[in-house]
């Protein structure tokens, strides 16, 4: 059996779906995952992909671009060349899957199964309702199973062997502070991460801050004299092995928290509270939650904050950050 696996969104979406990846890839032969251009670098670090498509949906992402026959005609023709007997779509909560599941429809795959409200006609096999409260890991080994693919034994995520990145932080332990967020509402303040950074230096921490290329003046900011700037020099694999090395690490949610937990590191959460934590909380590692998660924000899916001040994250002083970094840490 071939099976195609579809995440199209983002980089930590696609981490998320790892363990229902590894689910289909002990049952199948040959599993492809149909991904967005963000979620890729992430797509390349799962353990059981075998074959990777990419595709820039009009339906996902944050700038989607517009809709062009001519593209979708190709990856409905590049789908129908993979062979797939069964599909896995998978989104989240508040995603339809039926443009997906169209697609692969018109590509010939036989068997289809996502979580679905809606009413799909003839464009699912399986439609699965998804538990109300179930995070997007247990949500997505829900639909697995429903699918077919029993659960894996360790549910936890998990990438492929992080690369040595010695070179780039140098010897001995470290905490990595990643001070950005795929989204304005999901980030602290510049200043304090700054402060965050000053204050874990001054407690005898050995701070690396990490960051995308776009970031580096905010990294150099946030790292100032305190703390290593790592900003723009990590692609995905070196990141994953940078917060494979760390002690913990303190982030939004974003990304990086999701790869932190798939190397086993734990995780100091600075949370908005704009989509639920039970839903995109760490995963499988020890971590520390911290943010207002009563703010006016919460559940708006908000991207930029609507609340002056930010009140949800910007109550979180340094000082709740390296106490949360000792508590993981077990110094405390």
């Amino acid at each position: 059996m071939k099976a195609l696996v579809t995440r199209l969104d983002s980089f930590g979406d696609v981490l998320l779906a790892g363990p229902a990846v590894r689910a289909v890839a002990a049952r199948a032969e040959h599993v492809t995952l149909l991904c967005g251009p963000r979620g890729a670098p992430a797509a390349r670090l799962l353990p059981g992909v075998d074959d990777l498509l990419v595709w820039d949906a009009p339906w996902a992402g944050f700038q989607p671009p517009d809709v062009d026959r001519a593209e979708i005609d190709g990856l409905v023709e590049r789908i129908a060349a993979a062979g797939a007997d069964t599909a896995l779509v998978l989104t989240s909560f508040h995603q339809s899957p039926l443009p997906t599941a169209l697609l692969l429809r018109l590509a010939g795959v036989r068997r289809i199964a996502a979580d679905s409200e809606d009413y799909p006609g003839s464009l699912l096999d399986v439609r699965h309702h998804r538990a109300p409260h179930a995070h997007e890991v247990q949500a997505a080994l829900d639909l697995a199973e429903a699918a077919g693919f029993p659960r894996p034994g360790d549910d936890r995520l998990c990438v492929l062997p992080p690369p040595g990145t010695t070179h780039l932080t140098g010897p001995g332990p470290y905490v990595v502070l990643h001070p950005g967020a795929s989204v304005p509402a999901r980030a602290w303040s510049p200043e304090r991460s700054a402060e965050a950074v000053r204050e874990l230096a001054a407690a005898g921490h050995r701070v690396v801050v990490t960051g995308g290329p776009g970031e580096r003046d905010l990294t150099a900011y946030v790292a100032g004299r305190h703390g290593l700037d790592l900003g723009g020099r990590t692609e995905a694999p070196e990141l994953s092995g940078v917060l494979a090395g760390a002690a913990a690490v303190v982030t939004g949610n974003t990304a990086p928290a999701h790869l932190a937990a798939a190397v086993g590191t734990p995780v100091v959460s600075l949370f908005a509270p704009v989509v639920p934590a039970e839903r995109w909380r760490p995963y499988g590692v020890p971590y520390v939650l911290l943010g207002d998660q009563d703010a006016p924000c919460a559940d708006s899916r908000a991207r930029t904050c609507p609340v002056p001040g930010h009140p949800c994250l910007d109550t979180v002083t340094a000082t709740d950050v390296v106490a949360a970094v000792e508590k993981l840490t077990g110094e405390t």
